[in-house]
């Protein structure tokens, strides 16, 4: 069983396709890890095996005929509870949402079922998806794998939770100002924010992005295919792409790649993950780029005018909510979000502006590079149940600066393993592509990997 859940979705397709292994079987040995280690790291919603088998039966069937749906028929698939899924509630991580049965399935969840992946469950998040934390009202706590005292980053905590304790190949985040790349990164996994309207997303506001978490590019990159067709519901929905996802061959000599080792503003990026950029910078320049580093693309003044927007708006979302529900909404986002009462709207207009210049210093600096390489996390792990990284209302956002740039220049941006810290906590390299070439980042992510070997070994349940 062991052995099943380290096979990728290549290994699992061919195996498939050879008929010596079922999606049936595959899917008893993802419900035997699940029971074995959710109840130590408390990744999932909605969590339905019953449902997930009779998935499994059916696409068993549709292989010994020959008759896959699609690319990913068979492969299970969790989502974050922000994804809608048609006839289950989305409570958005808080206590404070009244739990109505969606009516459709959004853009993501309904392409992976014209394809015939196994939905076995959702993920969970913080409440409204606005924490890099597994830290809910709603949910129980979220826990990082590789060790169940420290926080698994977020907001899409249950799906990188979920991806390190070995919950099947595939694993669908959103993002929106690093909350797929963080948890990757504290988590070891390969997260991929593609270009803004590469995956379409309903409801749709800016910087949100979905994308994939797994354990390795090929996987991401599988998944891609499905994942990008276009959607009408989503207006930044880009068309059509001919793209072969899985073509990750690159040459990177002559290429100038820039090393952003200072965000600009937040957290200053620890010793031990600023070295484990530097040498995977190393193994770049010895392949023959042209390698140096770049100053940051953000500044105090773009942090904090994000923050006053931010307030603004999800103020604006929760001040018509009765006391009793409000009541409900996590403290610290609370407390938070009150400040938001204070800003006018000149002030916010003011903030929203901030993610233009992110946009114009994104785009200056990216006339001057292919792609940039930064730390994902500027920290290498913090306690399970902390809200974020400071755990402090005031200084919501000091993790964000090597992330949130990106979400609002739209450009491709992966977080993939680099190293471990002497505690033995996953370090995030970030990889960063102009804005539409989401196939640059996946090739140097594959380069990358190839060069490393990639993680070998996985966290196991607590006594095993």
């Amino acid at each position: 069983m062991t052995d099943l859940l380290h096979l990728t979705i290549k290994g699992l397709l061919a195996n498939f396709r050879a008929k010596t292994l079922s999606p049936y079987e595959y899917w008893l040995a993802v419900e035997a890890r699940i029971e074995t280690f959710e109840p130590h790291v408390a990744a999932l919603y909605a969590y339905d095996p019953e449902s997930a088998r009779a998935q499994a039966k059916a696409s068993t069937e549709r292989w010994l005929r020959d008759a896959p749906q699609g690319m990913l028929d068979g492969i299970p698939v969790s989502l974050k509870e922000l994804i809608a899924t048609r006839g289950q509630p989305v409570p958005l991580g808080t206590a404070a949402v009244e739990l109505i049965p969606a009516e459709t399935d959004a853009p993501v969840a309904a392409r992976l079922k014209e394809d015939g992946a196994v939905i076995f469950g959702k993920t969970t998040c913080p409440d409204y998806g606005m924490l890099s934390s597994g830290l809910s009202s709603f949910h129980p706590l979220s826990r990082n794998p590789w060790d169940l005292s420290q926080n698994p980053g977020g907001s899409s905590a249950g799906a990188a939770a979920a991806g390190a304790a070995g919950y099947g190949p595939l694993h669908i985040g959103t993002d929106i100002g690093g909350s797929v790349r963080l948890p990757a990164g504290w988590t070891g996994l390969f997260g991929f924010k593609p270009s803004h309207g590469r995956i379409p997303v309903d409801p749709y506001y800016v910087g949100r992005c979905a994308g994939p978490m797994t354990r390795c590019v090929d996987d991401a990159a599988i998944a891609m295919a499905t994942l990008s067709r276009p959607d009408w519901r989503d207006g930044t929905s880009l068309p059509p792409n001919d793209f072969d996802w899985m073509d990750h061959e690159i040459d990177v000599r002559g290429m100038r790649i820039g090393v952003m080792l200072d965000a600009g503003c937040g957290l200053e990026a620890e010793s031990e993950i600023r070295d484990a950029v530097l040498a995977a910078a190393k193994l770049v320049e010895d392949a023959g780029a042209l390698v140096f580093e770049v100053e940051p693309v953000m500044t105090r003044a773009m942090l904090d005018g994000l923050d006053m927007f931010w307030r603004a708006k999800f103020w604006g979302d929760i001040r018509n909510l009765p006391d009793e529900r409000r009541a409900k909404i996590l403290p610290y986002i609370h407390q938070w979000a009150e400040k938001g009462a204070d800003v006018t709207g000149v002030e916010a207009v003011q903030g929203f502006g901030q993610t233009i210049e992110m946009r114009k210093t994104c785009g200056r600096l990216f006339t001057t590079v292919d792609a940039v390489l930064t730390p994902t996390n500027p920290i290498v792990s913090y306690p399970a149940d902390w809200a974020s990284p400071t755990n402090d209302p005031e200084r919501p956002f000091e993790h964000i600066a090597f992330t949130v740039p990106w979400n609002m220049s739209e450009q491709p941006a992966a977080s993939i393993n680099c190293g471990f810290s002497k505690s033995g906590m996953p370090i995030g390299l970030q990889i960063v592509g102009p804005r539409f070439d989401d196939m640059r980042v996946l090739k140097l992510s594959k380069l990358f990997e190839t060069w490393t070997g990639g993680i070998k070994t996985w966290p196991q349940p607590p006594g095993i």
